[in-house]
């Protein structure tokens, strides 16, 4: 895969979702199901934007204990889904059960990625009420570091950090970037944002944007925007 647009729909029914994906007659964008999405349609709207062509990021951040994570993640597998996510904080041995769980019998499997800090976590609210007192910027390579020991495909993290991941990952190491915000758009609820000519000149792989797309009054142009600023 190379750099791509991921577009979040952050919707709260499978009619919203399609309702804006029917807006896009040439090309079909890369898709997140998030939580609020599959909590509220289960697997079926994933099959749905499958078989429209859709490639598909499934964003559940599991965590949990690795035999619970391993079965969850078996099932995940049987959607065909692109990529899928976990929190890198469920440990070494919870991110290895998962790849074992989402490896198929024939060897196939989605790529997994992992969360290391969310970009909504600053440094004060880490320390604050993670007890971590490590530079932030420490801990999502440390995170990320472990997620590559671990045989993951690459780690969500602020676009301001992708530079520094590939530098300790490997340039093949994924980095999928959410936090990104046109220059003279609303940052929203995120602390670490960038744009995404910035993200792209950073190094990021896929860009994650959900309202500066699907909150636009002309969303596949918005969409098209950031195809143009971040893969050219």
């Amino acid at each position: 895969m190379g750099k791509d647009v991921i577009v979040a729909c952050d919707f709260a029914s499978a009619a919203q979702t399609l309702q804006f994906l029917d807006k896009f007659k040439g090309r079909k964008p890369f898709v997140k199901i998030g939580m609020e999405l599959y909590y509220a349609e289960g697997p079926e709207i994933v099959r749905q934007i499958k078989a429209r062509g859709h490639k598909i990021f499934l964003d559940l951040k599991l965590h949990d204990i690795p035999n619970t994570v391993k079965k969850a993640m078996a099932v995940l597998s049987r959607l065909d889904v692109d990529i899928v996510n976990l929190h890198a904080a469920g440990t070494t041995a919870m991110m290895e059960a998962a790849l074992q769980g989402l490896t198929r019998p024939d060897g196939t499997r989605p790529l997994l990625i992992a969360v290391t800090q969310l970009t909504s976590t600053d440094q004060e609210s880490m320390e604050r009420d993670l007890l971590i007192r490590e530079p932030i910027a420490d801990v999502v390579m440390h995170y990320a570091r472990t997620a590559k020991a671990a045989g993951l495909d690459g780690v969500v993290c602020s676009p301001l950090e992708a530079a520094k991941v590939h530098d300790a990952c490997g340039v093949d190491f994924l980095t999928v970037t959410p936090g990104v915000r046109f220059a003279d758009g609303d940052v929203g609820d995120q602390k670490r944002v960038m744009t995404p000519a910035q993200a792209k000149a950073v190094g990021s792989d896929y860009i994650v944007v959900g309202r500066p797309i699907t909150a636009a009054s002309d969303p596949v142009g918005a969409y098209e925007r950031c195809i143009e600023e971040f893969v050219g």
